[in-house]
Formats: C-alpha cells, sequence, structure tokens
C-alpha cells in the first residue's frame, strides 16, 4: 500500500489574487481553513502517514501554519528556490526521498478518490505512471485522456469543447524508477515534457474514478468550494 505523497503547493494563484494575495494559492481560505488542510485530511483518512510538500512562493506561510506533523503524518518541505514547473518540483522531491512509490497530488484541486483501489490498479498493471482520471461533461477548460479498456493511456487531447471525456483528475501514481534514462532538464511541465511525450515509448496508465472532483484554479470554482466543501468539515 501506498504511504508517502507528494504535494505539489507552490502555486502563485495568479487567477486568486484577491483570495490568496500573499499567500500560496494551496492556502487560499475555504470556509475558514486553508484549502491545503482538507487536502491533508484527506491523505489522512487514506492512511497516509508521510507528506512531501513541494513548496516556492511564500513558502513558510505554509510551514508556520502546519509545521512538521499533521494528524498521523510527517510533513517534509521540498523547496523550489525557483520555479521548476511540475515535473521538477516532482523530480526534485523524490530525489530527496528514498522510497519507491509516490502519490502525487495537486495542490489546487481536490479529487476524493480511493487510494488503496487506485494503487491496487496501478500495482497490477505492473505500471511505473498511472493517472486518475474523472469523467466530466459538457467542457472546455480541460484537455481529454484516451485509454484503451485496460487503462492504457493512447493519448491526450487538447484543450477544447467537449461533450464528454475524461480528463486528468491531477493526481498520479508513480515509481521513482519512472525517472530512468530519460532526458529531462531541471525545469520541465511533468504533463507535458513527461507524459505528453513518453507515452508512446512507456506504458501509462489512466483509471476512471466517479468521486467528487474540484479544481480552485478559477474564481468560479473557488466560490463553488465554499458551498461544497461543507460535507468535508467535522
Amino acid at each position: 500500500m501506498i504511504k508517502t505523497a507528494i504535494v505539489l503547493a507552490g502555486g502563485f494563484g495568479t487567477r486568486l489574487q484577491h483570495v490568496v494575495r500573499d499567500f500560496p494559492k494551496p492556502m487560499a481560505d475555504i470556509n475558514g481553513k486553508p484549502f491545503l488542510q482538507y487536502v491533508l485530511d484527506y491523505l489522512a483518512k487514506q492512511n497516509i502517514n508521510k507528506v512531501i510538500l513541494s513548496v516556492g512562493y511564500k513558502w513558510e506561510k505554509i510551514r508556520e501554519y502546519f509545521g512538521d506533523r499533521y494528524l498521523s503524518a510527517s510533513l517534509a518541505y521540498v523547496i523550489e528556490e525557483s520555479p521548476l514547473g511540475t515535473g521538477g518540483a516532482i523530480l526534485k522531491a523524490v530525489k530527496g526521498n528514498s522510497d519507491h512509490d509516490f502519490l502525487v497530488l495537486n495542490g489546487d484541486t481536490f479529487f476524493e478518490v480511493d487510494i488503496e483501489l487506485f494503487y491496487q490498479s496501478h500495482h497490477d498493471r505492473n505500471s511505473l505512471l498511472s493517472l486518475a482520471l474523472k469523467r466530466m461533461t459538457n467542457f472546455d477548460r480541460y484537455g481529454v485522456v484516451v485509454t484503451r479498456s485496460n487503462g492504457l493511456i493512447v493519448s491526450f487531447q487538447e484543450k477544447k469543447k467537449y461533450e464528454e471525456g475524461n480528463i486528468n483528475g491531477g493526481i498520479y501514481l508513480l515509481n521513482r524508477s519512472l525517472f530512468d534514462g530519460l532526458n529531462l532538464p531541471e525545469k520541465f511541465s511533468f504533463e507535458t515534457d513527461l507524459m505528453e511525450q513518453y507515452h508512446k515509448t512507456i506504458d501509462f496508465y489512466g483509471f476512471v474514478f466517479d468521486d467528487y472532483f474540484i479544481d480552485i484554479g478559477i474564481p468560479e470554482d473557488y466560490a463553488r468550494a465554499q458551498t461544497e466543501f461543507h460535507q468535508f468539515e467535522d
């Protein structure tokens, strides 16, 4: 079972400046709590006992709030002195830890998948990288991930208007050997420079979950979270 999570929490929150101002985007207030606290609560319920926070902009605000432990999980901070992109941030976190398998989450999305079920599918296929996918209808904000019936990813389709499709839900399972032999710079996009670049030569898998999903990256969804997140409060 997976026990270690990397949370990408270095975002500027450009489109949420009226909300976060001098705070990292994952610290955006949702009903009196930072968004990141809901993510950490979710991880605790999924029995994750080590969380690596990949941080950058105003990272001290996160450290001041959460410290080195939250509930049953230890918290470690991997600091980006300058922005590394999603890929560079993940790779730096992986290199700094001895674990073989990692759960990776975006710090500005919440996707309530069953991690044990996700990991079982990932493990059964000996996958180096698996994506949790969310079925969506009538959208244009996301691209679509196309898979075969066994979950093997065939293609990544660009953002446009879709009537329906499976999107990347921002939760990954990966093995550290994923990066072996890949010619990657220090700064790179995990989505564009790794997933889209290498999916034809390395078998990546996507598994669809019908659980609650929200991305607070735009003001409309941030406002929606204020109402919908009451279900996650103790």
